[in-house]
C-alpha cells in the first residue's frame, strides 16, 4: 500500500478550468516519503486573475511546459491508480473532479483530509493553511524541505502537499488509515448553517421558523445544494416538527391553523389555488381545507 498525497493548481475554480500544476508525494505505509513529483503543464484555456492571486502560476511559467499527459508525474500517477493505494487530498471532490477533466478515473481510496478533521472538530477551522499554523506543522516542514532541497510556499501544489503529508502523520497519530477513509466517505451533519440569511443559526431551530426556507433549499433547482447539508436538513427533519408560515400577503408569519383560527378559510381557499408557496405549506392548508 502506498499513500499518494496529492494536489493541484488550476486556471481558475470554475467547471472549464484545468490543472495546471500537479504535485503528490509517494509515501510508504508509515507515512514516510518515498518519492515527489511536481510538474507545471500547459492548459487549453487562460489563467483567471483570480488564480494567479492565489497560486501566483503565471501564463509565461507554463509557455513551454507539456500538457499535462505527457509528462513524468502523470505517467507514475497512472501507474499507482489501483485500489491498494490510497489517494490523500485535502477537499478531494475539487481536485478529483479536475483529474476526471484529464480522463483520470480514480481507482484508489480515499482519504479527504477536509472531510476528516470537519468530523473530528467540527467547531474548528478547516482549512490547510489555519491547521498549518493551529497544529504546529510549519515546525517540522523545515527538515523535509532541506532533506528534499524543495522551497514550501502556501498555495503552491508542491508546499501544500507537503504541509498535508504532516496533517495526515498528525490525524494518523489517533486515528487509522481504515477509520480516516470511512471518515472520508460519510456524511458531515451540521448543526448550523453556514451561509445564506440564517448563517450561524440552528437548523433545527430554523426548520421550526421558517420551513418555507428549508423548502427552498431543498428544492430549488437552480442552485445543487451541498451534499452535506442536505443531509443535516433531512437529519433534523426527523428529529423537529416543520412549523409552516405564510411568508407574504395579510396573515405574513402566520402558519394556516392560526389563520384558521381566525375564520378566515376563504382566505385559505384562495391561498391554497392562487398563491405561489412551498409544497409543505401548501400541504399545511389542504389538510385544513
Amino acid at each position: 500500500m502506498k499513500f499518494v498525497i496529492l494536489d493541484t493548481e488550476t486556471t481558475g475554480t470554475k467547471e472549464e478550468d484545468r490543472i495546471i500544476q500537479l504535485s503528490f508525494l509517494i509515501t510508504d505505509e508509515n507515512n514516510e516519503i518515498e518519492e515527489i513529483h511536481d510538474t507545471l503543464c500547459k492548459a487549453p484555456l487562460p489563467i483567471s486573475c483570480e488564480a494567479m492571486a492565489i497560486h501566483h502560476i503565471t501564463p509565461e511559467m507554463i509557455e513551454k511546459a507539456d500538457v499535462i499527459h505527457n509528462t513524468k508525474p502523470w505517467e507514475r500517477l497512472n501507474e499507482l491508480n489501483i485500489p491498494d493505494n490510497v489517494m490523500v487530498i485535502h477537499n478531494a471532490k475539487f481536485d478529483v473532479e479536475m483529474l476526471f477533466k484529464e480522463d483520470f478515473e480514480n481507482r484508489m481510496q480515499i482519504i479527504d483530509t477536509f472531510r476528516c478533521i470537519k468530523h473530528l472538530w467540527p467547531e474548528g477551522r478547516h482549512s490547510l493553511q489555519i491547521n498549518r499554523y493551529s497544529l504546529g506543522l510549519y515546525k517540522k516542514e523545515k527538515e523535509i524541505a532541506e532533506k528534499y532541497n524543495i522551497e514550501i510556499n502556501a498555495h503552491n501544489s508542491l508546499g501544500d502537499v507537503i504541509v498535508l503529508k504532516l496533517l495526515l502523520d498528525h490525524l494518523l497519530q489517533e486515528h487509522t488509515i481504515e477509520e480516516l477513509i470511512k471518515l472520508s466517505k460519510e456524511p458531515i451533519l451540521y448543526e448550523k448553517f453556514y451561509f445564506g440569511k440564517y448563517k450561524f443559526e440552528n437548523i433545527a431551530d430554523v426548520i421550526e421558523k421558517d420551513m418555507g426556507y428549508i423548502d427552498y433549499l431543498l428544492n430549488n433547482q437552480e442552485q445543487e445544494l451541498d451534499f452535506d447539508v442536505r443531509y443535516s436538513i433531512n437529519y433534523y427533519l426527523q428529529e423537529v416538527t416543520p412549523v409552516y408560515r405564510f411568508e407574504v400577503g395579510k396573515y405574513k408569519g402566520l402558519t394556516p391553523e392560526e389563520v384558521a383560527n381566525q375564520g378566515d378559510f376563504d382566505y385559505l381557499r384562495w391561498a391554497y389555488h392562487n398563491m405561489r408557496m412551498g409544497k409543505g405549506l401548501k400541504e399545511e392548508i389542504g389538510k385544513i381545507i
